[in-house]
């Protein structure tokens, strides 16, 4: 009799792993399938769409799973005013950087840089720039660099936090609704970004880092606006993303549907994406699982061009240059940008690019606090947005 309770539970135990069930409300979190079992289930769904109007009817039950899942529905409604601060305009080798703040929704403000071309075309593409959880966030090297070789090609760049990071300390990062927050103020930004007279609207791309990462699909997948996306270090079969602002509302899984972070990133189809990836992390079975499946879906919009995977089997999780230099080159193709502004020799050469040091890219300080109508903490911005 013992004998038999033990296999039934591990059976129940095994079912619930593979059918998918959630451990809290539904989320697929962290490494929530082994490598094993996330394979069978690309090849398991692989076979459930043969025709883009099949897969088109899956897009539409992913997206909605993100709009209810992530409680975008339910966010307010807001216009074009942005209340926008812009402080320390600096010249420097091709290109300019600002500080910036604009408002998501009344009371809270989306905190980062701007980073201009010197010379700019009468409009401009544009991209949004993500960043990770590293200690420095939008203030990193890695994000100067790419940001300040951006804008010297040609493009308008918003570098902006994620919340609980750099001038973003309203909440904490650890809010239940960070995923919210950080998607509608992707959202935001893009409202921004195409309200400006000298960008071009139909020139929007989006790259960002492992959760910026996430934030590149999440938005890509439901903002069509975004003409050109290039995920880094992120997308991957079986880990859904190991942070509350990635995984901690349910966006991967409902009464209806189960999905990850592949299937949400392939709703970029049939506008340009390419995926950045590498051995030492939850990429490292890129060329073999998640491009084939995503290829799948470019397949039927005849537009297995405009996908591509830069795989880096020896190098590990982060946006250094070796991963930098093949999106300057997509988005020199796609945006119409100008690769040829960057110095090359056998190699992209970034060392025109001036870091600056942290307290210079802040925009709030103690001289220049942020506004007097700045909600204040996780309860006062979760009361006013009444999410239910």
């Amino acid at each position: 009799m013992k004998k038999i309770q033990i296999t039934l539970i591990i059976a129940f135990l095994i079912g619930f792993t593979i059918n998918g069930f959630a451990q809290d409300k539904m989320l697929c979190q962290g490494s929530y399938w082994t490598e094993d079992q996330a394979n069978v289930f690309m090849k398991k769904w692989a076979k459930e769409w043969k025709t883009k109007a099949d897969w088109e009817k899956r897009v539409e039950v992913i997206r909605q799973g993100i709009f209810k899942g992530m409680k975008l529905d339910q966010m307010p409604k807001v216009g074009n005013e942005f209340s926008a601060i812009i402080r320390n305009t600096r010249s420097m080798d091709g290109y300019i950087v600002e500080n910036i703040a604009i408002e998501s929704f009344p009371g809270f403000y989306i905190t980062g840089n701007l980073y201009r071309p010197l010379q700019a075309e009468k409009r401009c593409p544009a991209i949004l720039s993500p960043h990770g959880h590293w200690v420095n966030g939008r203030m990193s090297p890695d994000v100067q660099t790419r940001c300040a070789s951006f804008a010297r090609m040609g493009a308008i760049v918003f570098a902006y936090d994620m919340i609980g990071f750099g001038d973003s300390k309203q909440v904490n990062h650890k809010i239940p609704i960070a995923l919210l927050l950080q998607t509608f103020n992707s959202k935001r930004v893009i409202d921004y970004l195409v309200s400006l007279p000298d960008v071009d609207p139909e020139r929007i791309g989006i790259t960002g880092e492992s959760g910026g990462g996430t934030q590149t699909i999440m938005i890509t997948a439901i903002d069509n606006r975004i003409k050109v996306s290039v995920p880094v270090v992120m997308v991957s079969a079986y880990f859904f993303g190991g942070c509350t602002c990635e995984s901690g509302m349910p966006v991967h899984r409902s009464a209806n549907h189960q999905t990850n972070n592949v299937e949400i990133a392939a709703l970029c189809a049939p506008r340009p994406m390419l995926l950045i990836s590498d051995g030492g992390d939850w990429t490292k079975n890129t060329p073999r699982i998640e491009f084939p499946y995503i290829q799948k879906v470019y397949a039927l919009y005849d537009a297995e061009s405009k996908f591509d995977n830069a795989h880096f089997p020896a190098e590990r999780h982060d946006y250094g240059s070796t991963k930098r230099f093949p999106v300057y080159n997509f988005f020199d193709h796609y945006l119409g940008m100008d690769a040829g502004k960057l110095p090359y020799k056998y190699g992209f050469d970034e060392h025109f690019v001036t870091i600056l040091p942290q307290e210079d890219l802040m925009i709030f300080n103690e001289q220049n606090p942020i506004p007097a109508n700045a909600l204040k903490g996780d309860d006062a911005v979760t009361a006013y947005l009444k999410l239910h």
